[in-house]
Order: structure tokens, then C-alpha cells, then sequence
């Protein structure tokens, strides 16, 4: 036997109250935070960041295909450097990263690895928007890599640094997994980005050793990507996905893998003339 709910009648009066509140807006899905000290008063997106040194993005295209991981890897093997983990403090892949802990600046963790500085959020942060600027660095820096832990379609949803960042660096990195998803996202995330822009990083087996029904679900951009060579095999490890990224070196061949992939970046020619006496 069904039941049926009783409501009680609404007034004019309440009504009229409600709809007021409404177009003042105290409705909303979520409160909206105060004004970050990096955007203005007007509630607007956050000012281009323009630093001295090349910027290199890492983009995952899909969940655990290991974008952190890899950006780490470039990072290391180019050398003075920084990685920007930009993504909410709780999901941050770099917590334990670093040898030696910084301390905090104004809303970044700062940590050094060897001859890389880390930078990760210190708060929790619900969109690409709210990622506060990187800080400046007293040392120099021959390249800066960023972390871009946000799905591609919220950053290029949003007006602010990163987007600017990842529409203007001449060779993105696209990290994937070769799976029907992984390549799914990738063709997605390729549609969003300039043509033959991205450099595609992809973890697991190379694309000769491909199933049909994954050859089979190859878009026309990951095709291009591919007859351009664009597309760089990252091997993987299976301690190193087991226990996630710690302070303990990196593997060899993952180091390898970064060195070829940074061949295939624009940043790597800028940065072998930075290093010319």
C-alpha cells in the first residue's frame, strides 16, 4: 500500500520571502569563499602567471595513468628545476616526494628533491580557479614543469593561469594508459588543445603490441599524433605503482624514458642553450 505525503499549505507571505532570498542569492550550491588574495575584488579569474623560464605542463588524461609520476621523472632528469603539483592538497601525489621539507609559503608546501624544488597546494581547493600562483623562487630555474592534476576540461572551463599556461606552451605533455578509456580521453583532450601541440606520454605497452580492439578505437588526432611521432612509451614499474612516489630515487628506466620524451618538447632545445657557456 502506497503512502502518500502530507504537505502543509505555503502562504503568499512565505513565498514572497523565499523568492527574495533567492534574487539575493542565498541559495546556491555551495558558498562561495572570499575573495583569494591572487583574484580580484570583483570575484575574477586570476592574473597571468609570466615567469622568467620555460613552463612544461603534464596533463593526465585519465585517473592513474601516472601524470605525477612522469612529471616528476622530467623534472629530475632536466635539472634545475621546479614542479608545480597543481590540485588539492588531498589528493597531492608529491607528499612524500621531497627529501627536505621548506615549510609553507603563503599557500604552497615547498619541499627540495635533490636539484628540483617542489611546490604543492597547502589547502583544499574545489577547481582549477582557486589554485593560488606560484610563489617566486630566490634561485634561478632553468624550467619550470607544472603538475596539471585538474581533468583537462575544468581547466580549459576556466579563465585562469593554467589554461593560459597549457594553451601557451608549444609542446604539452598527454599522459595516458593505453585502454579504450585512456585513449578515449586523450582524443578529447587532443580536441582541446591546438593541433599538433601535445606530446603524448603513453604508460604500459607500446602501440605495436596493441590488441586490435585498441587499435581499433584509435581517434583521427591520436592517429596524427602518431604518424607525426608525437607519441613517447612510458614504461612501467610495478613497485613504484604499488607503493606511489616517495623520496627514494626514481627507476632507471622511468629517468630514460623522461630524458627521450623531453627530446620531443620545445623546452628541451631552450633549455640546452640555457646551459651553454
Amino acid at each position: 500500500m502506497s503512502q502518500s505525503t502530507v504537505t502543509r499549505p505555503v502562504g503568499v507571505d512565505e513565498l514572497r520571502r523565499a523568492w527574495h532570498a533567492l534574487q539575493q542569492g542565498q541559495f546556491r550550491a555551495r558558498p562561495t569563499a572570499p575573495p583569494r588574495p591572487d583574484h580580484d575584488a570583483e570575484g575574477g579569474c586570476a592574473p597571468r602567471w609570466d615567469p622568467a623560464e620555460p613552463v612544461l605542463p603534464v596533463v593526465g588524461c585519465i585517473g592513474q595513468a601516472g601524470a605525477t609520476t612522469l612529471a616528476l621523472a622530467i623534472a629530475t632528469v632536466a635539472e634545475a628545476t621546479r614542479l608545480i603539483e597543481c590540485g588539492t592538497a588531498t589528493a597531492s601525489g608529491l607528499a612524500a616526494a621531497a627529501t627536505a621539507e621548506l615549510g609553507r609559503d603563503e599557500r604552497w608546501t615547498l619541499g627540495r628533491r635533490d636539484r628540483v624544488w617542489l611546490a604543492r597546494a597547502s589547502e583544499v581547493l574545489l577547481d582549477p580557479s582557486e589554485t593560488p600562483l606560484p610563489g617566486e623562487l630566490a634561485q634561478q630555474v632553468s624550467l619550470s614543469v607544472l603538475d596539471v592534476a585538474w581533468e583537462i576540461g575544468q581547466v580549459m572551463a576556466c579563465d585562469g593561469w593554467i589554461r593560459h599556461q597549457l594553451l601557451a606552451a608549444p609542446t604539452p605533455v598527454l599522459v595516458t594508459s593505453p585502454t579504450v578509456p585512456g585513449l578515449r580521453r586523450l582524443e578529447i583532450a587532443l580536441s582541446l588543445l591546438p593541433a599538433d601541440q601535445p606530446v603524448i606520454a603513453m604508460t604500459g605497452a607500446p602501440a605495436r603490441r596493441w590488441p586490435a580492439q585498441l587499435t581499433g578505437s584509435i581517434g583521427p588526432l591520436t592517429a596524427a599524433a602518431l604518424a607525426d611521432q608525437r607519441l613517447v612509451n612510458i614504461p612501467t614499474d610495478k613497485s613504484l605503482a604499488i607503493r606511489g612516489v616517495s623520496s627514494s630515487p626514481l627507476p632507471t628506466s622511468l629517468l630514460q624514458a623522461a630524458e627521450t620524451l623531453l627530446q620531443h618538447t620545445a623546452v628541451r632545445n631552450h633549455h640546452q642553450k640555457g646551459q651553454q657557456p
